[in-house]
């Protein structure tokens, strides 16, 4: 699984950082480094929508901060082909 994180300067705003530094930390927990790559890249283009813009396998979801553990267990967690 790819997961990308927007890195641009709107999403950076809104927490990038955060987003990505609790992603990795629970990809790391969960010890799925070796099934999961954790990307950041430039404005895909949602600066629009409230949250920071996540791709997962080319679908878009938009994260705040407070909400990634969420975001994990209900959007990373399933798409692993094995229970955790």
């Amino acid at each position: 699984m790819e997961i990308r994180v927007c890195i641009g300067s709107s999403c950076y705003l809104k927490g990038s950082r955060e987003v990505i530094n609790e992603l990795n930390q629970l990809i790391k927990e969960n010890s799925l480094n070796s099934m999961v790559s954790l990307k950041g890249s430039f404005c895909m283009g949602k600066c629009s929508v409230d949250g920071v813009t996540v791709s997962c396998d080319d679908k878009f979801y938009f994260v705040e901060p407070d909400d990634v553990d969420d975001f994990f267990e209900k959007v990373i967690v399933p798409s692993i082909p094995r229970a955790i």
